[in-house]
């Protein structure tokens, strides 16, 4: 589904991402594992084609999306869910949702489809649609965030720390639903701090270090590698 070759990306001379190559193969669930500035944010960009890369080659279902606008990405099916939920405060619920689905702006057998598939997953959503996105309290503002991704029917969703600055209950629900997500056929890519709940409910994972992959294995192999349990799970 995506495959990434020795990709690197700089802003400036700093090298935010050196020679990272992963790969996730169609209904999987892969989490990236790493600290603030580990460099996930910065591949979900070179992915998402919001940022040039300079060195390597990047794959979507056979395809070459190097260099490739995010236009062309989201029409790919490659949809981001970005870092700090990103939603528009002062429009509607309903509108912000409306929002993922312009990629599908002439079909509106798909956008009614998506909705109600969201309001399915979320069915706050649907009580509160006519409320202000800003009125919401965080982790439904999360669950717009999500939506609104999902209004463009991803085959391959980029979840950039879903759960930062939520509540331990409302972290255990969303990923959850995380889970249900990918359960439908939808290729996830994982960016997470919450090492323990983000490989729970994996197939793998990569760990990134300073713009580098330093370690990858199955959601077995990681859970039970001393280093990663001493550096992220705090065990």
């Amino acid at each position: 589904m995506l495959k990434l070759d020795n990709v690197s990306v700089s802003y400036g001379s700093f090298k935010a991402l050196e020679n990272v190559s992963l790969y996730a193969e169609q209904g999987e669930l892969v989490v990236l594992l790493g600290s603030n500035g580990a460099g996930k944010s910065t591949l979900f960009k070179a992915v998402s084609g919001l940022v040039k890369v300079q060195e390597g080659s990047m794959e979507a279902a056979g395809t070459s999306i190097l260099g490739k606008p995010p236009s062309f990405m989201v029409k790919k099916g490659i949809v981001q869910c970005a870092e700090g939920r990103m939603l528009f405060p002062a429009m509607t619920v309903l509108e912000n949702l409306k929002m993922g689905s312009y990629v599908h702006r002439r079909d509106k057998k798909v956008q009614e489809e998506q909705l109600r598939n969201v309001y399915d997953l979320f069915p706050i959503l649907q009580e509160k649609r006519k409320d202000p996105a800003g009125s919401l309290s965080g982790g439904q503002q999360q669950m717009v965030a999500i939506g609104r991704a999902l209004m463009a029917k991803p085959s391959l969703l980029l979840l950039d720390e879903p759960s930062l600055g939520l509540a331990p209950l409302i972290v255990e629900q969303m990923f959850e639903t995380i889970s249900e997500i990918n359960k439908t056929g939808v290729t996830v890519l994982l960016a997470e701090q919450n090492a323990h709940a983000a490989l729970k409910i994996s197939n793998r994972g990569y760990v990134l270090e300073n713009g580098s992959v330093v370690m990858e294995g199955t959601q077995k192999e990681l859970m039970n590698n001393e280093d990663i349990r001493k550096a992220y799970i705090g065990a």
